[in-house]
Order: structure tokens, then C-alpha cells, then sequence
């Protein structure tokens, strides 16, 4: 089984921020070292965390539900929340049949003018916040969001967003020994959805030799 760890997404002035790095991990070993964990759908963003394989599962969904909604050539397009509510009903309904698909999701966009950004995992659970992260980023992102981000997202502006963004980063790579230094970085905003070409973070390994058990 092939898995990707974290994602982290939250929202900024003009919308949605989001990081993965690039890394499908086969057990402990880092095998696939160029994956793309984000997925356009319209003018939506997913970021996916878990089994890959499970992921290519949902994009090859979400891939028919789009040609549907253009054979239908109605002059609608499906809409942010329409998305996401799409991804739940997947996840909540594979789960009903005791065969999950082994992912959590983020989905992210600009739905009527405002900022949206939700959560889906294989147990069905969903909701919606100003940040989210998944993986081992629920635990060592997160707090770091709260206090950087959280009542106070309508204020940060695209360069704040990036820094708050690499920081995270930044601190999954030194922590997860599921995280690789190869990044790729997506924003949603009014004029749609761009996704960055991988990058690296500047790191410092000085202080390693002081953590206990380092070099044993």
C-alpha cells in the first residue's frame, strides 16, 4: 500500500491555502518521490492524505461526475460545496459497507464570494474550519494554525499565508519520518485554482545532536 501523510490547508484573504508534499511512502520506504496529492475539480482544490491507490479511486469519480455535469450542458457548474458534499457521501457511504476508502480529504474554494474549507475521512466524519490539517499535521499543525490563523484569516495576506505555510511545513518534515523536503504548494482564489511546481524548504539539522536517542 502506497500512502501520502499530511496536508494542510487554511484560509487567507483571498481564499484557500494549501500544502502536501510529494512523497507515496511503501511502508517505511520513500518510493514514489514526485506524487501529486492535490486534485482540480472546477474551481475546487482536494488534498488527499492515506492510500494512494484509494485516491486514484476517487479522482476516476470525480473525473465521470465532471463529464456528467458537462454532458449536461445545463450552463452549471458544480459549485465548491457541491464538491465536497459529493466527497462525504462517497467516504460516509463506503464506510456503510464496511469497505472504506483509506483516505482523508480537504476540499477547498470560493463558493457565492466566500472562502470554504472542509474535511472528509474514511470514518465519514466531516466538518468545516477556518484550518484543517490531517495526518500527523492534525497534531503538529494545527496548533500552530490556531494561533497564527484562527480568527483572524480575513487579515492574512498571500506572502503571511505562504510563511505560515512553509512553517508548518517545516516542522512535519523535522517530526513525521513520513515527511520528505519536496513540497508542492496550491491556492484557490477568485481567479481559480493554481498548484505549485514541487520546492524544497530551507532546514537546520544543528540541533539535532541534542535530541535524546539521535545517532544511536
Amino acid at each position: 500500500m502506497l500512502t501520502g501523510t499530511s496536508v494542510v490547508a487554511f484560509k487567507y484573504k483571498d481564499g484557500i491555502m494549501m500544502a502536501a508534499d510529494c512523497l507515496a511512502s511503501y511502508g517505511s520506504m520513500a518510493r514514489f518521490r514526485n506524487e501529486n496529492r492535490f486534485m482540480k475539480v472546477g474551481n475546487t482544490l482536494l488534498g488527499v492524505s492515506g492510500d494512494v491507490s484509494d485516491f486514484q479511486y476517487m479522482k476516476h469519480k470525480l473525473e465521470d461526475l465532471l463529464t456528467s455535469e458537462y454532458d449536461m450542458d445545463d450552463g452549471q457548474n458544480l459549485g465548491t460545496k457541491s464538491v465536497y458534499k459529493y466527497v462525504s457521501n462517497v467516504m460516509y457511504g463506503r464506510r456503510n459497507q464496511f469497505d472504506p476508502l483509506w483516505n482523508a480529504y480537504v476540499v477547498g474554494g470560493i463558493d457565492n464570494g466566500e472562502a470554504f474549507l472542509g474535511y472528509a475521512n474514511l470514518f465519514g466524519t466531516t466538518y468545516q474550519s477556518d484550518c484543517i490539517a490531517t495526518g500527523f499535521g492534525a497534531h503538529l499543525a494545527i496548533p500552530i494554525l490556531r494561533r497564527r490563523v484562527e480568527g483572524r484569516a480575513h487579515e492574512i495576506s498571500e506572502e503571511e499565508a505562504v510563511r505560515i505555510l512553509d512553517d508548518c511545513m517545516r516542522v512535519l518534515l523535522y517530526r513525521d519520518c513520513r515527511a520528505f523536503n519536496k513540497q508542492r504548494r496550491a491556492k484557490v482564489t477568485a481567479q481559480g485554482v493554481e498548484i505549485s511546481e514541487p520546492y524544497t524548504l530551507e532546514t537546520d539539522w544543528s540541533i539535532a545532536d541534542r535530541v535524546v536517542g539521535y545517532g544511536a
